[in-house]
């Protein structure tokens, strides 16, 4: 794993959530983006070598939803950044990590990402992602 790639946290609303983030890093939004096989808008924010993701649902059923549901907005993933997900995925699941698909899929920004069991983590959700090039 090469470094964070971002912090991904949880909103009800973009709209409330992207100005109250850009007071309080002192950055615009540079992106926003619709992930619709997972859901989700988001919105992007930079900080020097830094990211934070933004994920509102598009879905009363969708995952974002489901978790802010169960435990309120807040941080929902930390995302690290890899050369090669899939052998990346290959290395951790056989190190006993449970991977969350078997196969990296598409994600926001340009990355095919890959997400690990928060129960193999100590209940933290870690995303891996890769630039596809």
């Amino acid at each position: 794993m090469n470094k964070v790639e971002h912090i991904g946290i949880a909103v009800e609303s973009l709209a409330e959530a992207i100005p109250l983030y850009e007071k309080l890093l002192n950055t615009p939004c540079y992106k926003t983006e619709l992930v619709e096989n997972e859901r989700v808008n988001t919105a992007f924010f930079k900080t020097g070598e830094n990211k934070v993701e933004l994920l509102e649902s598009t879905d009363p059923d969708g995952v974002i939803a489901k978790f802010i549901a169960k435990k309120g907005q807040g941080l929902h993933h930390i995302a690290f950044e890899v050369d090669d997900i899939v052998a990346e995925m290959s290395r951790l699941q056989q190190a006993g990590f449970t991977l969350l698909q078997e196969e990296p899929k598409k994600g926001a920004d340009n990355k095919l990402i890959c997400f690990l069991h928060p129960q193999s983590t100590q209940g933290v959700l870690i995303e891996l992602c890769q630039e596809i090039r």
